[in-house]
This record gives structure tokens, sequence and C-alpha cells, in this order.
């Protein structure tokens, strides 16, 4: 027993040495594991980074009510969409003998705009309906621009695009109320070429618009890719949103302001082609000889006021234009009747209420659940109601050589409208509306014209899919 002890004894510090080296063996092993570790963990971060990195870097496309969409790295996108109208027109009481009730391709366009580099946009519509000049197998470039946004305060646009005057005609053609604009779009140019510096404060408690343009007739875009003389217009447009950023006040959606433009042409091309209806029909032309020869100037208030489901819209218009029976002759001496000075007018009130509850807005309405047979769903249904007039300068008709015959136009013509709007969903609509115009004659006997003897009662009816 005691042999064994001493045994013991003797090999105990061995042992003990032996178990601290072996614990230190597994520290090292473990010091390794834990190093070995720490590399995988930094190389796993470093993959999950590049591959956070690549698909930050990747293009997301979607296809959806907005058309469709492709966008990287959160500065650069591009949208491709569409617009298509087709509508019916239906002439009631019309004295017969008049081809108009028809089938029409009204819009047929595609869309593409995009953002580059986050202060770069662009946007190319060609047009491929009724809406390119009235033929329908033509195609026409109807926006072309850049836009240049250093700033939301300070922001430059070239190329082809809407004037910045009407109220209602600066509205997107998905968007408006009725089928057809109002009266008042009759005295406005529709989209012109030009440079413009724009921008808004505050986030659109006051936003304005300055450009140079070619210059267009009234209800005319411009049609080719230059300028009918040399002469430019200058257009101004103030509109303000005071409560636009108090959402609890009930003035919230209420905005106002004032358009203008002024410029001088000397020109048959600088007068317009003719006035139309609802119902498209031409209630006013001057005579083809008459040449603009002076200053043309318009000026146009207007207002809006959105609150929940119910939407109101405002416009006055006075369009000027200096002009002559023929183009003055080439001898300053000869006999000639002295230019006239035309101020047409117009105004119009639309209203609408959204009767299913969605909010109305300048931009159109979202149905909360698009139409769906099998769940039950209807979409968003709307009313609206319009009334408006535009009046022809009467000494249009005056003098030994009138600037338009009584025989195919008059003097003022008068409307109202209403109408119901069934949003499918966002993208998908479909329109029934109604107008009646009153027309008043410039002289003592009826015109020639027969769609000016008697009031124009137009039922149209559009399918529209825009996205």
């Amino acid at each position: 027993m005691s042999v064994l002890l001493a045994s013991a004894a003797l090999g105990l510090p061995r042992l003990v040495a032996d178990g601290r080296d072996d614990i230190s063996q597994l520290r090292t092993q473990i010091d390794a594991l834990e190093q070995k570790v720490r590399v995988l963990e930094q190389k796993q971060k470093l993959k999950d980074e590049y591959a956070d990195a690549a698909a930050k870097a990747a293009p997301k496309v979607s296809f959806n009510d907005d058309g469709l969409v492709v966008a990287a790295d959160g500065t650069n996108s591009f949208h491709l969409g569409s617009l298509v109208q087709l509508d019916s027109r239906e002439f009631l009481d019309d004295g017969g003998g008049v081809a108009n009730n028809s089938f029409i391709l009204r819009r047929a366009r595609l869309v593409l705009d995009g953002r580059l580099d986050k202060i770069y946009s662009f946007q190319f519509v060609p047009e491929f309906g009724n809406g390119s000049g009235g033929n329908a197998t033509a195609v026409s470039v109807l926006d072309a621009n850049l836009t240049v946004a250093p700033t939301q305060a300070v922001q430059f646009k070239f190329g082809k695009f809407k004037a910045p005057i009407g109220l209602e005609e600066l509205q997107g053609d998905p968007a408006t109320f009725f089928v057809e604009r109002s009266l008042v779009t009759n005295l406005e140019p529709n989209r012109d070429l030009g440079a413009e510096v724009l921008g808004s404060f505050k986030g659109g408690v006051l936003s304005y618009s300055a450009g140079l343009f070619n210059g267009t007739p009234d209800a005319l875009s411009t049609s080719g890719n230059s300028d009918f003389d040399n002469d430019k217009d200058v257009i101004v447009r103030l509109f303000s949103q005071p409560w636009v950023n108090d959402k609890e006040s009930p003035l919230h959606g209420l905005g106002f302001g004032v358009a203008g433009s002024l410029g001088r042409e000397k020109t048959h091309s600088a007068v317009t082609s003719g006035y139309k209806t609802a119902g498209q029909q031409t209630f006013f032309s001057y005579n083809s000889a008459v040449y603009a020869d002076g200053d043309v100037w318009r000026v146009s208030p207007q207002a809006y006021y959105y609150a929940g489901r119910f939407g109101a819209l405002a416009e006055y218009v006075v369009s000027t234009v200096n002009a002559r029976p023929a183009a003055p002759p080439a001898n300053p001496a000869s006999a000639f009747p002295a230019k006239v000075q035309v101020e047409n007018r117009a105004w119009a009130v639309t209203a609408g209420c959204v009767l299913t509850g969605e909010t109305a807005t300048y931009a159109g309405v979202t149905p909360a659940a698009p139409f769906s047979w099998s769940d039950g769903t209807w979409g968003a249904w709307q009313v609206v109601a319009r009334f408006e007039d535009l009046r022809i300068d009467p000494k249009v008709f005056q003098g030994i050589a009138p600037l338009a015959s009584t025989a195919t136009s008059v003097r003022e013509a008068s409307g109202w409208g209403i109408g119901v709007n069934w949003y499918l969903t966002k993208s998908v609509r479909v329109t029934q509306d109604y107008f009646q115009t009153h027309f008043r004659r410039a002289g003592t006997t009826a015109p020639a014209t027969q769609i000016l003897r008697q009031d124009e009662k137009a039922l149209v009816t559009r399918v529209q899919i825009s996205f």
C-alpha cells in the first residue's frame, strides 16, 4: 500500500504537467477555430454586402396599372405606357343629312418617359389616333422634351410640350371630368415648341412657369418642326395652393392662379382653323384669307377645389388677335381695310362627385376596389356636370370685308353637359356623356351649315385604357 502511494506521489507532477499541456493545446485549437470562424464570418459579410449591392444595382421590372417600369439603383428609371380612347358619337335631332354619327379612335398613344441621374427626365409621346391633326392614318410627335431639375424650385424644360396656360388643358388626357374639354380650351394653345423655366416652393404652395415659344393659334398644337414666322410668344403662369401642406384644413384642396401669353404674328398660319363643340363639330372659323397682323395675347384666371369625393374646376379666358381680311398689299399706298383687334372670350365651370366614396383629385380617381365580378366589387363611380360659354367678338362679322361668314359661323356657343364615369380599375375607364350646345347666330338668316341650324345634342361614349 505504501508502495502504491509513493508511486502515485511520484507520478502526480507529471500528470499535472501533461494536463497543462493538453489544456494549452486545446486553447490553441480553440483560438485557431475562432480565427477560422472570424474569417468565415468576414467572408460571409463581404458576400452579403456584395449581394445587397448587386440586388440594388439590378434593374427592377414591374408591369401593372402604372405600365411597364424598369428601375435601377433609385436614380434611373424607364416607363413605357399607353393611352387608347375609343369613342362613339351619336347626334340627336340634327335634322338628318349630316354624316356625323361614328366610332372614333380619339387617341392612340405610346408613352415613353424616364429619369436619369436624379435630375434629368425625358418624355416622348407619338400619336397614332384622331388627335394627330384629325387624320387617323397620320402619325405625329405629340410630346418630345427634356427636363433638367437641379432643385424643386428651379427646373428647365426644352422641346415640345403643353403650353402652360389652360388649367383644364394642362390636366392629363385620361383624368378630365368629361370625354372632351370645355369650350374654354378653344381659346388656348395646346402643345408648342420652346423652352421654359419652372418650379415650386414649399411643397407646392406657389408654382410658376415662364417660357419662350414659337407661338401657335388657338386650339392647336404646332404642326411642324419650325416656326411659321420670326416672332415668338412669351407665356407666364402662377398658381398657388396656400393650404396644400395642411391636410386638416377644409381648404387643403384649393388652388388658384393666372396665366397669360404675349406675342406678335404676321402670317396666315397664326389664325386658328376653328373652334369646336364638345361633339367636335366646328361652329366658328375665320375666312381662309384672314391674316394675323400684330399683337396676340391671352389671359386666363383659373381655380380648382378638391375635397374628399368632390371636385370642381373653373376657368375664364380672353384671347386676342389683330387680323386683316387678307394679307397686306405689297404697295403700302394701296387702299386696304384696316386690321381689327378681335377679343374672343369663354368661361366654364365643371364639377364632379365620386358616388362610391373615393377621393377625387386633379390627377383623376383611383377605385378602392377594382371591378371584379367574382368578388362582387364594382370599381369607382363618378357623376359630373358642366356649364360653359364662348363668345366671338362682334367685330368679326362687321365691316365691308368681315373676317368670318355668318353662313358658316355663329357668334356664340353656350352649353351644358352631364356624365357618368365608371373607373373599373386605375387604368380602365368607361364614360357616358351628354352635351347640349346652343348656337347664337351672327346674322338674321339661318346659317348654311346644317349642324348650326339647331342645338347640338351629342351623346358620347368612351372606352379608355391608360397606364
